[in-house]
């Protein structure tokens, strides 16, 4: 089935170009003027600063952020005494080869840089000093000293007669020449007219790099809808639909110069729904931004994006195909396989891309997953390169990262939850609230200190921690006030702080002026020992009461209140009762039997011992005689 080709722009504001097959949508490109691509453009730049630990030199090229240039991207002609020769277009010469950046390069030093790899995040832009300039069925590479033909060009019979071909022509002798892959099936005649028109470009480039003064732009790639109809335009698409007169009649006019037979394939759309919508595209480009894409048999993938990574999850979901699992398992991952392919491609992500395919237990069945997934990534126009399934089947892979993905292009970090898709609850904000409160009490030159949260987070704070609010201001003196903010929203807490004088400051530069003192510690022996000498050791002993004052005791009163010693088996005569310590009881008259002599006891003895029974026969008379004995 010939694909289509729609080309639609929104008052001239944004360009998107999509390829459709069958109704689905293949490929999705986005321009906007304010994110341009700057992919391609040469500029001259000036050295800022070269740094010899990661051998790469920094160069200024007029677009604010510095642009990275390695040194295995540094042309020979820059080597010290042009150690270099001349290399053949692609066979770079080894980086073990090359002399350190630093002999090469110097700081201020002027130099025609082009770009390779838009700068993602906080990174700048990836440069080189290999310029090349494309056109329609050639790329010119001045300095280099060979030809070549695209690796995507993989029939060897169309490459032999390409490179037989591009040999008959006259080419100069030091420029470099590589065959595009849109160039099979051109005579040698269209091949001559692309030089040609080369030729004429890098003779104007070379004027202005004479000519103009670091930093500048000094030729600039075309814009999104002729680079795309030449990069990616072949024999497969049947038609190409256009929203806008202007763009059809540039369309027809680059097709007239470039692929001549192929102009009358070049329609306008008149319609009023849109031409996206009428092609049922934007719902398909709605799912492209969300996490997990769905599998026509129940299956999905969950696609996480990081800076320098890709994770890809594949889920069986409510699949069951077979009731043997390896079956279902394998069924699952080539369906996979191929869909994966697709959203690298519209979701144009790069960098090391993790894919956690179901588990196989059969080799043959992790070869065919393999298989399936590099001939899905056939299309791509970005470079890739698969290793093999692992044991645990992870297949990791790598895609050619130019620009920063469609998602980071259309969108922009949530400034609620920092880009993370979660924000924290209204406990862990109140906690955290409570934990700055102290900090910023503790300092002496903090004397009034405001907090705005959200409503939920405020009537936490005056519910659930009042009584620890105003203790804070109770030991350190200082006044705090609550207040909710219906603006703010997510995990936004805004502090301010106010020294003795009303006037703000900042507690980060406070403790950043104060010299860092290590934590103040103590032992928790010299604790408990200090309790037990205060007597605060565990629960506070609770005060005695007052007792009520009694008539003065008399003196038997008195000895009886005395502490009682511990006494003996043998009772002892005792003159009087005992007296309690809490309870004195009055001295009373001594009864008529307490004045009668106590009988003498007889002393008791002990019993069962062997020296007892000796004693006791000492003791025992002597046997008397009897008569007649």
């Amino acid at each position: 089935m010939p694909k289509e080709m729609l080309i639609s722009t929104v008052q001239k504001q944004e360009c998107r170009i999509a390829i459709v097959s069958g109704g689905n949508l293949e490929e999705l490109y986005i321009e906007r003027p304010s994110s341009a691509s700057h992919v391609g453009n040469i500029y001259k730049g000036q050295v800022t600063n070269i740094e010899p630990a990661i051998q790469a030199a920094f160069v200024d090229f007029g677009l604010g952020k510095n642009g990275f240039l390695h040194v295995s991207d540094l042309h020979p002609d820059h080597f010290p005494k042009r150690q270099g020769r001349a290399e053949p277009v692609g066979k770079k010469q080894p980086y073990r080869d090359r002399p350190p950046i630093q002999s090469c390069l110097k700081r201020g030093q002027q130099i025609v840089v082009q770009v390779t790899k838009e700068g993602i995040g906080t990174k700048g832009a990836t440069l080189t000093t290999y310029l090349s300039v494309p056109g329609r069925l050639l790329v010119l590479m001045p300095g280099m000293s060979r030809l070549g033909v695209s690796r995507r060009l993989e029939d060897d019979n169309a490459r032999l007669k390409a490179r037989t071909m591009l040999e008959q022509l006259d080419l100069p002798d030091d420029m470099g020449i590589i065959v595009r892959t849109a160039a099979v099936g051109h005579d040698k005649r269209q091949f001559q007219r692309d030089l040609n028109y080369l030729l004429r470009l890098w003779k104007a480039v070379k004027e202005r790099i004479r000519t103009t003064k670091a930093p500048a732009e000094i030729y600039q790639e075309s814009d999104l809808l002729i680079r795309t109809i030449r990069d990616i335009y072949n024999s497969t698409i049947g038609r190409i639909i256009c929203d806008s007169r202007s763009d059809a009649l540039n369309v027809k006019e680059f097709l007239n110069v470039a692929v001549p037979r192929h102009r009358s394939k070049v329609e306008l759309y008149v319609g009023t729904g849109g031409l996206f919508h009428d092609f049922g595209l934007e719902d398909q480009i709605e799912k492209i931004y969300s996490r997990r894409v769905s599998l026509p048999s129940g299956g999905s993938l969950v696609i996480d994006q990081t800076e320098a990574l890709v994770a890809i999850d594949v889920n069986s979901g409510r699949y069951r195909g077979n009731s043997n699992p390896e079956s279902t398992a394998f069924k699952m991952n080539i369906e996979a396989a191929g869909a994966i392919a697709r959203q690298l491609r519209l979701r144009d992500l790069g960098g090391v891309i993790i894919i956690d395919f179901i588990d196989l237990y059969q080799d043959k069945h992790c070869r065919a997953v393999e298989r399936a997934l590099r001939d899905g990534l056939k299309d791509d126009r970005a470079k890739t390169k698969t290793s093999r399934m692992s044991t645990f089947g992870i297949l990791e892979m790598t895609r050619q990262r130019v620009r920063p993905s469609l998602r980071d292009s259309m969108h922009r970090w949530c400034p609620y939850c920092d880009g993370v898709g979660l924000i924290k609850s209204e406990e862990s904000q109140a906690l955290e609230v409570m934990r700055d409160l102290r900090r910023a009490a503790a300092s002496e030159e903090v004397a009034r200190i405001e907090v705005a949260v959200t409503p939920e987070v405020a009537q936490r704070l005056s519910n659930l921690h009042r009584g620890e609010i105003h203790k804070i201001e109770q030991e350190t003196n200082k006044a705090i006030f609550i207040r909710a903010d219906a603006q703010l929203s997510g995990n936004e807490v805004q502090m301010k702080y106010t020294n003795h004088r009303g006037s703000a400051i900042e507690l980060a530069k406070l403790g950043a002026r104060r010299e860092k003192a290590p934590p103040k510690t103590i032992n928790i022996q010299e604790v408990i020992a200090a309790e037990r000498k205060t007597g605060l050791q565990g629960k506070p002993k609770a005060a005695p009461q007052a007792e009520p004052k009694a008539p003065p005791p008399s003196d038997r009163a008195a000895k009886a209140e005395k502490p009682r010693r511990r006494r003996s088996r043998r009772k002892r005569k005792t003159d009087g009762p005992v007296g309690d310590t809490k309870h004195p009881v009055k001295a009373t008259q001594p009864s008529p039997e307490q004045d009668k002599p106590e009988e003498p006891k007889r002393k008791k003895t002990r019993r069962g011992t062997r020296g007892g029974a000796r004693r006791r026969k000492k003791k025992k008379a002597p046997p008397t005689e009897t008569p007649g004995s």
